[in-house]
């Protein structure tokens, strides 16, 4: 038996393509170094420690609490705005009268800075730690069984409240908090982060535990984490009907927490804590680094602020061009401000400033004990993992030196403050002190990660290698001669200079929608020059693939600097519901037309007619019921009745029953195919036509696709098949096919709405038929929710591919899989070159980052698992 040299190379490039990818990611998301143990007091620099303010605190976490939910007109958030009690409280020094909390002074509001990636886990790492979490989290994030993002061997501030007079934490929520920290709960009580269809009991099981815990005296420390108003933003978006509902509920809980702290003895002396881990942009996603999804609320709350603060204008209007409500802090900056009103040593890794609007809570002796505390704790740090010694002799003059040189410049100043009685209080002696903690913050922060470079280099041989053998593998079946080929080089070359400059790698939907139109363009031109056009699309075929093209673009307007602009899904629908209905029903009518007109071996074609309009009409319904609890404005048009049909009904049951429709008719094709076939070879029997089960099986698919994806974006599946019926009447060959799948597929994954930031990632659909967290069917469903557009592509494409093959063309398949796995290793190669090339780029985490996950996920998940994987067997199925 001869080996098919061109064949191997094939399987060798598309084995070299993952091992590349995995391999790079070891040595680009390594974990940051941390220091081990736990800080102390013991500590000969520092004379003495502040007392505490506060001997309790409850961290309650409402996720995606943007800024403006708490601090807006248009927020749920009424008590804590408006808090108005009858009784009139003194101090003493004034007559203090409660207004509300925030404009009391009960409450001190904040905008908290939450860096990039806006991901919970990462989140609340920095938030405990008051560190910068790797962007390896990011992955960690989604793994719902992992346990290696422990912070059991980190120091955080969870840990020293628990060591302080032996004290106990208690804990009901998200249960990232039980991962992040094992067997540190004395009672606990976690859900699911990433149910998001239920936004409800999600909650419920958090405030049942509450009244019970507020009468219990033995914790000092109580963590509350709700995920009801994140998953709401991730199911129908910041401006949901359900979102001021949600915010008031949390406002019940802040108002029955702030009444106990006000009434009970035992509870006298507990701070409260309310924050968001991060915002949430216009869709209601989060990961991100735009100013929605990094400007989290953060409030302080107790009774006892009302002695240093005269109260803050609460509500107030939205800030121009940002979320930035009152002071900015960062969020690493609640470690060391927690650790200073509870009296416990700062986290060691800790890069946060402590809060100075809380200084005045103590004397002035005690405001420089707790910025020198925070100061020599910072400078342990720098001294352990940076690359520089703050130890070392600074120039004299110390003008305009380098970060690393003024930051040890700035510590000779603080060396000599700690100095016990050497440095009087003043003003100017807290700002400096400030102002190096911050200056030390900002450096450490910009510091350039710790890259395994040997691993990289390696990693992108491994990919130059991929390169080479996929490029051999085309070269051996394939004629130089073919103008479609210049295409695919110059798309290959163009897409690989374009990831080295970060404002086209955020605005790429505009480069694969300037190239599906001119592809168009030119393929048409050419066809019709060469007089192959189809005679009913003679005329009319290019300006309406055009036209097709043009209204796709601007269904979802995506990337960064257009995010917000009007488009048809978000601008138009909405208030045009009727409008989207009739296309939705018309998208579900087409489907069961295109079903009913294929008919299933060996069942009458008036049953498989009634089959397939059956579960049509069940699909529609399913969608019905779930946008009327997702997003009930959506029905402002519609009759009554209509929304009174899909009340009350369980979506999960709904669901599975579309789903089992959709994989009982796929099995009775599949089985068909295979029984006749088998048995024609056995017994050669006559076997019943069978072409129409590769269309039955792309129909099921749309149907699938059509089910996992937005309301809003069901219409665009029409537009789909126009451009693919139009696309079938160029006879296109195997090189220009390939191309169109490849451009399409690009252009299809953003005109849903996709883009490279992780906060575009839709959650909506992930747990359609699902009633409890499984980490691989959801991983499935989520995929086939954000990448619904290639996938009917590769669907798509299978069927062109079966027209050319009844043609008499030859190795099809092959030489389609090839130009696949070329374009695809020389992408990989061109982002992996550009995230180590830019590894000090500023964006290096907010663009390059992302971006490199995508082509993960483009590589392995689309074009391993989907392109090769499934379109060789749905070719091979089809044609065997």
């Amino acid at each position: 038996m001869q080996l098919d040299v061109p064949k191997v190379l094939l399987v060798v490039a598309n084995l070299l393509i993952p091992i590349s990818l995995l391999s790079f990611a070891t040595g680009f998301f390594p974990y940051k170094p941390f220091l081990p143990g736990k800080a102390n007091f013991d500590d000969g620099a520092i004379y003495h420690v502040a007392p505490p303010v506060f001997d309790k605190v409850i961290f309650m976490v409402v996720d995606a609490l943007r800024s403006d939910f708490v601090y807006s007109h248009n927020s749920g958030f009424r008590f804590t705005q408006r808090y108005a009690p009858a009784a009139i409280k003194y101090s003493s020094q004034r007559l203090i009268v409660l207004g509300s909390l925030i404009r009391s002074g009960a409450a001190l509001p904040f905008t908290a800075h939450a860096t990039a990636p806006t991901i919970t886990m990462p989140r609340i790492k920095a938030i405990t730690t008051g560190s910068i979490p790797s962007f390896l989290d990011v992955i960690l994030n989604f793994a719902e069984s992992d346990k290696s993002s422990s912070l059991s061997h980190q120091d955080n501030w969870l840990a020293q409240l628990k060591a302080k007079q032996k004290g106990r934490l208690v804990m009901f929520g998200d249960d990232t908090w039980l991962k992040l920290f094992p067997d540190l709960f004395s009672r606990a009580d976690g859900t699911s982060s990433f149910f998001v269809s239920d936004f409800t009991e999600v909650d419920n099981n958090v405030t049942r535990h509450v009244p019970l815990e507020l009468v219990q005296d033995d914790w000092n420390g109580m963590i509350l984490h709700y995920l009801g108003l994140d998953h709401i933003g991730h199911r129908s978006g910041p401006r949901s009907s359900h979102m001021i509902p949600k915010q008031s509920e949390m406002d019940d809980i802040v108002k029955l927490i702030f009444k106990a702290i006000e009434t009970k003895e035992h509870l006298r002396s507990t701070l409260l804590v309310l924050c968001g881990d991060h915002g949430m942009n216009e869709a209601g996603n989060h990961g991100g680094s735009a100013q929605s999804e990094t400007s989290p609320a953060l409030v302080f709350l107790s009774p006892k602020f009302q002695t240093i603060s005269n109260g803050t204008n609460c509500p107030m209007a939205l800030p121009a061009g940002n979320f930035h409500y009152y002071n900015v802090v960062e969020q690493s900056d609640i470690a060391p401000t927690l650790a200073g009103l509870l009296a416990f040593p700062v986290p060691l890794n800790n890069l946060g400033v402590f809060i100075p609007t809380f200084l005045t809570l103590w004397s002035e002796e005690d405001q420089i004990s707790l910025m020198l505390q925070n100061a020599r704790q910072i400078r342990n740090i720098v001294k352990e993992t940076a690359a520089f010694d703050l130890e070392s002799d600074p120039r004299p003059e110390c003008e305009q030196p380098e970060p690393e040189e003024f930051l040890s410049c700035m510590w000779s100043r603080v060396s000599k403050i700690s100095k016990a009685g050497s440095h009087p209080f003043t003003v100017d002696t807290i700002q400096f002190l400030t102002q190096f903690l911050k200056h030390a913050q900002e450096t450490m922060s910009n510091a350039a990660s710790r890259y395994d470079i040997s691993r990289l280099n390696f990693s992108m041989i491994i990919a130059a290698l991929a390169n080479i053998a996929a490029l051999a593998a085309c070269a051996a079946r394939m004629t130089v001669r073919n103008p479609a080929l210049n295409w695919i080089c110059s798309l290959a070359f163009l897409y690989g200079v374009m990831m080295f400059a970060s404002s086209y790698v955020e605005e790429e939907h505009h480069f694969w929608y300037w190239v599906a139109s001119s592809w168009c363009g030119w393929l048409f031109l050419k066809a019709r020059n060469a007089g192959r056009l189809g005679r009913s699309f003679n005329n009319c075929s290019p300006p309406i693939l055009l036209l097709v093209t043009r209204v796709a673009r601007s269904w979802n307007q995506t990337g960064q600097k257009h995010a917000g602009e009007p488009d048809i899904a978000r601008t138009i629908f909405p208030s045009h519901t009727f409008t989207l209905w009739l296309l939705v029903t018309i998208a579900y009518l087409d489907s069961a037309w295109r079903l009913s007109r294929c008919s299933l071996p060996r069942v009458p074609g008036m049953t498989s007619s009634v089959m397939f309009l059956t579960l049509c009409l069940a699909a529609l319904r399913f969608k019905t019921a779930f946008t009327n609890a997702d997003a009930p404005e959506l029905f402002v048009d519609l009759p009554r009745f209509f929304v009174n049909s899909v009340e009350n009904t369980s979506l999960v049951a709904n669901c599975r029953v579309v789903f089992l429709g959709i994989g009982t008719i796929f099995f009775m094709a599949v089985f068909a195919k295979f029984y006749y076939k088998l048995a024609w070879r056995e017994n050669s029997i006559q076997v019943p036509p069978l072409q129409d089960v590769p269309p039955i099986i792309h129909e099921l698919l749309t149907l699938f696709l059509m089910t996992q994806s937005r309301i809003t974006n069901i219409p665009i599946f029409l537009l789909f098949e126009v451009l693919r019926r139009l696309l079938g009447s160029c006879s296109l060959s195997v090189i220009e096919t390939t191309l169109t799948c490849l451009i399409f597929q690009y252009a299809s994954f953003f005109a849903f709405g996709g883009s490279n930031a992780i906060s575009s990632i839709d959650l909506s659909s992930s747990y359609n038929g699902v009633d409890k967290y499984d980490v691989t069917t959801v991983a499935v469903l989520t995929f086939c929710g954000n990448w619904a557009g290639p996938l009917w592509w590769t669907s798509a494409t299978n069927l062109l591919l079966l027209e050319q093959h009844r043609g008499g063309q030859q190795e099809i398949l092959f030489r389609h899989l090839s130009l696949l796995t070329a374009f695809n290793a020389t992408s990989t190669m061109s982002v992996m070159l550009a995230c180590t090339v830019l590894r000090t780029h500023l964006f290096i985490w907010t663009v390059f980052s992302p971006k490199y996950l995508y082509s993960m996920a483009w590589s392995i998940g689309q074009h391993l698992c989907v392109n090769v994987t499934g379109g060789s067997l749905l070719f091979w199925f089809a044609t065997w």
